[in-house]
């Protein structure tokens, strides 16, 4: 049976291939009984659920009562009705993986479904181990795709940590880092701008990890003195020092298997950086003031703004601390290196601002065009602050130029001279009057594509319904926002 679709590596690769970490579902589409039962046979046994047709109006009614994770599809030659199948599964259901199946010689095929939307495909008749590696392929991209999604969903849904915003590849890429770490235990080391969400990022890592219903505790490694620290991190015996009146266990201690988050830890001195190293190596503190020592379990994320590499070669930073802390390293992505981000971060805040005062409060095409040719060195906090400072002094339910903190205002009236320099330069071309139905028009397709096509996102910015933005989209014609001209 297995000699019509695969060729002579056969059966032995089955007693050696593993299972993926978590089940997925498979669909095996194919008119010949052989190839379905053979292809069934071999995924079943590498640890997929598999369910399997050869009629195509079979096949959407099972994707309909349960979406599949992969689709193996079969292309029948010179055909339409497997192309058309690989369209509708991406557009129904855009996170289901399609693999194409082709005969020998239609390699024309193949690329028509990819196309479509097939994101690989196997020419018949494959071996065993093309087979397997590519539903692994497959499957390891659902599962990392699967764990960003189900990250980002809990962000969104997490009241404390929604302010976790961004669609760009650099956030993308974020996501998919923190789905991994969250689920060790290993040191992480947060390296980032100020202003970058650091902490919250901290406390994602926390929130998501193995032991989220421990403590999460903070501690500012540059605003506290170092004696103070020491007594934060270690903990203190009754009379260790003056108003040392009774015993207090540390943050090291008082995690219990917790997260302590070491906020600038570039700011500790070389003293406290050797008893911090002592501590985390032989996972035990002493006590300021106590002659015995006390086991610790807590994992350790620390966060900087400074260059730790480049201090530990001036000396600065001990070069042991440094790799016991970098075991796994993330890098915060400025606000700059992710402007796309812009409109849904300020949506965020004006949307937070709003429920809080009872009024609703949108940014004008020139707020929001200012905005997203600034550089920010602050980054998000900056960010953060602009809107609220906005919508305190907004006179009504706008937000204009004028209402954004000086630096910004100073920003755009540089960038309008600017234009202005640009419109006087072409005035032979004479003056470019728009009506009120154009400028309406143009805000709209601004909004839309600043936001990469999100319809529900842009009518919030632009402070109108959903419904509206469809009804003016088609008075105006807009088939597709994106491209429109």
């Amino acid at each position: 049976m297995l000699a019509t679709v695969f060729d002579t590596k056969t059966m032995e690769f089955l007693s050696q291939a593993g299972e993926p970490a978590v089940p997925l579902h498979l669909l095996v589409v194919d008119s010949d009984p052989a190839v379905r039962s053979a292809c069934a046979e071999i995924a079943s046994s590498l640890g997929y659920v598999v369910e399997s047709t050869g009629d195509l109006s079979n096949a959407r009614s099972m994707l309909r009562g349960h979406a599949a994770d992969i689709l193996l599809a079969n292309l029948p030659y010179n055909s339409t009705s497997g192309l058309e199948l690989i369209s509708e599964v991406k557009l129904l259901y855009p996170q289901t993986a399609v693999i194409a199946m082709t005969a020998s010689g239609s390699v024309n095929a193949a690329v028509e479904a990819m196309r479509c939307g097939a994101s690989d495909y196997l020419t018949k008749p494959f071996a065993m181990d093309e087979l397997s590696t590519v539903l692994d392929r497959a499957a390891s991209a659902q599962l990392t795709d699967n764990a960003t999604r189900q990250l980002r969903e809990q962000l969104r849904l997490s009241q404390g940590l929604g302010a976790m915003i961004g669609r760009s590849g650099e956030m993308e890429k974020l996501y998919r880092i923190l789905s991994k770490v969250a689920q060790s235990s290993h040191p992480v080391l947060i390296l980032g701008e100020s202003g970058t969400g650091k902490e919250l990022v901290a406390r994602t890592i926390h929130a998501y990890g193995l032991n989220a219903q421990k403590p999460f505790l903070p501690v500012d490694c540059g605003s506290i003195v170092p004696t103070l620290i020491e007594s934060e991190l270690f903990g203190y015996v009754k009379g260790a020092f003056t108003g040392a009146n009774r015993s207090k266990d540390g943050l090291l201690v008082s995690a219990e298997g917790g997260t302590v988050f070491l906020d600038e830890i570039g700011e500790l001195s070389l003293d406290l950086q050797a008893k911090l190293l002592r501590a985390l190596q032989e996972r035990e503190v002493r006590p300021v003031g106590a002659t015995h020592r006390v086991p610790i379990k807590a994992r350790i994320v620390a966060a900087t703004n400074r260059n730790l590499a480049e201090m530990v070669e001036k000396g600065q930073f001990r070069k042991d601390l440094f790799y016991r802390l970098n075991v796994v390293n993330l890098k915060l992505p400025s606000l700059r290196d992710r402007r796309e981000d812009i409109p849904l971060l300020a949506a965020h805040f004006l949307d937070r601002i709003s429920r809080e005062h009872g009024r609703k409060f949108t940014l004008s095409d020139e707020a929001l065009r200012t905005m997203m040719r600034y550089d920010w060195p602050g980054n998000v906090r900056e960010l953060e602050h602009a809107v609220e400072r906005a919508c305190t002094m907004s006179s009504g339910p706008i937000l204009h130029l004028g209402d954004l903190p000086t630096q910004l205002q100073n920003h755009g009236l540089e960038s309008r001279r600017a234009t202005t320099a640009g419109d006087d330069a072409n005035e032979s071309a004479g003056p470019q009057l728009m009506t009120l139905a154009d400028m309406e028009k143009q805000a709209i397709l601004s909004a839309i594509r600043t936001l990469n096509g999100d319809k529900l996102q842009a009518a919030r910015l632009l402070g109108i319904g959903k419904t509206t933005l469809y009804r003016k989209l088609k008075e105006y014609g807009i088939a597709d926002p994106l491209n429109d001209e």
